[in-house]
C-alpha cells in the first residue's frame, strides 16, 4: 500500500493522505483580505486531491506581514472570506490549514516580481520590528527593536490570530517559526542580542516561540493540530544549528505543538545551500528521531517515487510540497493514480484509457 496515500490522524483531525501543500506567498491581498485568488490557488490544490492544504503566511498584526500585499489575519472582519475557503477545501476532502506569521525585521518590502527591496514608510511601507536592531542584510531597513510589553502583546496577537482562524473553520494551525522571520530572530544569536529575559542563552532566547505555542494550545483546546515551521539550520557557523533544533522541537512539543516542519535557512543573508531533491531531509529524519516527534519535511521534492521512500524510511512523516504544486495543481491525484478518485466532472478525460499519464518535460 501507498505510504504518501495513507491516512494520518493528529489529535481529533483525520487527514486523507500525506501529501500536502506547504504555505507559499501569493503578495496578492489588499489590507490582509482573501479574495477571489486565494479562493481558486487553494481550492485548485483540495480539488487536486492534497490531503491538507495550507494558506501562504498569515500575519497576526498589520506591520506584520512581508510585504503590504499578504495575507492577514489580525482583525475579525478577515474571518467571513477565509470561511468561504475552508469550506469549499473542506467540501473537497481535504483538511483546510493556515499558517499564522510575523515577518519581523523582513517585513515592509516589495513583492518578488517587483524586484524585492525594502519599502520605506514614506512610500507606504513602515518601520519594521525586530528582538534587536540588527538588519537582515545592507538593503534591508534596521529594525526597531522591541520593548518586553511589545513583545507580549505580539504574543497575545498570535494567541487571537489562532482564535479567529478556529472561527474561520481552519482544522489545523501552523506557527511560521522559521526562515528570518520574527521567532526565528529571537532563536537566533546572530539576531538576538538582547540582555533580557528573551535573550541572551539558549533558553531565553526560545521563550518568545514556545509562549505562543503553549498559549494558543491553551486557546484552542486539545482537538486541533497545532504545527510549528522552523529553520533546523541557518548555516552560520556560529548561529543556529540543529542540534539547538531539536532542543526546542522538545520544547514545543511539551507546549502543544505536535508536528515539526522542517525547513532551513532565510536569517543569514549569506547562507551557502547545496540545493537538490530532498535536499532538506536530513534535517526532518534529525528531528524526527531525537526530538520523537512528528516531522514534515519540503524542500524540492517533485516526483511521487521519491516522497514514498521518504516515508517508508521513516525520515519524515508527511510531504510537504511547494513550487511543484504551483506547476501542477493536480500532481496528487496523478501520483495516487487512481481515475475514480478525480473529481467525477474531470472523469470523462480518461475516457478509453485506464492509465493517468502525467508528462513533465525536462
Amino acid at each position: 500500500m501507498s505510504k504518501l496515500f495513507e491516512p494520518i490522524k493528529i489529535r481529533e483531525e483525520n487527514i486523507r493522505n500525506r501529501s500536502w501543500v506547504s504555505p507559499m506567498c501569493q503578495y496578492s491581498s489588499e489590507d490582509g483580505f482573501s479574495n477571489n485568488w486565494h479562493m481558486v490557488h487553494l481550492g485548485s490544490r483540495a480539488v487536486g486531491g492534497a490531503g491538507l492544504v495550507m494558506t501562504e503566511a498569515a500575519a497576526v498584526e498589520p506591520e506584520g506581514r512581508i510585504s503590504p500585499w499578504d495575507l492577514g489575519i489580525w482583525k475579525d472582519e478577515h474571518i467571513s472570506g477565509l470561511k468561504e475557503i475552508t469550506n469549499f477545501i473542506a467540501s473537497q476532502g481535504s483538511t483546510p490549514a493556515i499558517q499564522i506569521a510575523h515577518a519581523g525585521r523582513k517585513a515592509s518590502t516589495k513583492r518578488p516580481w517587483q524586484g524585492r527591496g525594502k519599502i520605506l514608510k514614506e512610500d507606504g511601507g513602515w518601520v519594521p520590528k525586530g528582538p534587536s536592531a540588527i538588519a537582515f542584510d545592507e538593503e534591508s531597513q534596521v529594525p526597531e527593536e522591541m520593548s518586553n510589553a511589545e513583545v507580549q502583546k505580539i504574543i497575545d496577537k498570535f494567541v487571537s490570530a489562532a482564535q479567529r482562524s478556529v472561527e474561520a473553520g481552519f482544522k489545523c494551525i501552523e506557527l511560521h517559526l522559521a526562515h528570518g522571520y520574527l521567532a526565528h530572530e529571537f532563536f537566533s544569536p546572530i539576531s538576538n542580542t538582547r540582555e533580557d529575559e528573551y535573550g541572551g542563552n539558549f533558553d531565553n532566547r526560545t521563550i518568545f516561540g514556545v509562549e505562543i505555542a503553549k498559549n494558543i494550545r491553551k486557546e484552542i483546546g486539545e482537538k486541533i493540530p497545532l504545527l510549528a515551521r522552523i529553520s533546523v539550520t541557518e548555516y552560520h557557523n556560529n548561529g543556529w544549528d540543529t542540534d539547538s533544533s531539536i532542543r526546542l522541537s522538545k520544547k514545543l512539543k511539551d507546549a502543544g505543538v505536535d508536528m515539526i516542519d522542517c525547513s532551513s535557512g532565510g536569517n543569514y543573508s549569506e547562507q551557502k545551500i547545496e540545493l537538490g531533491p530532498g535536499y532538506q531531509v536530513p534535517l526532518s529524519k534529525s528531528i524526527k528521531e531525537k526530538a520523537e516527534i512528528l516531522t514534515g519535511t519540503v524542500g524540492l521534492i517533485t516526483e511521487n517515487r521519491h516522497a514514498e521512500e521518504i516515508l517508508e524510511n521513516g525520515e519524515a512523516d508527511v510531504i510537504f510540497l511547494g513550487r511543484e504544486l504551483l506547476r501542477n495543481p493536480y500532481w496528487s491525484l496523478y501520483a495516487e493514480g487512481e481515475i475514480e478518485k478525480w473529481p467525477v466532472q474531470y472523469q470523462r478525460s480518461f475516457e478509453g484509457s485506464n492509465k493517468i499519464n502525467y508528462i513533465r518535460e525536462t
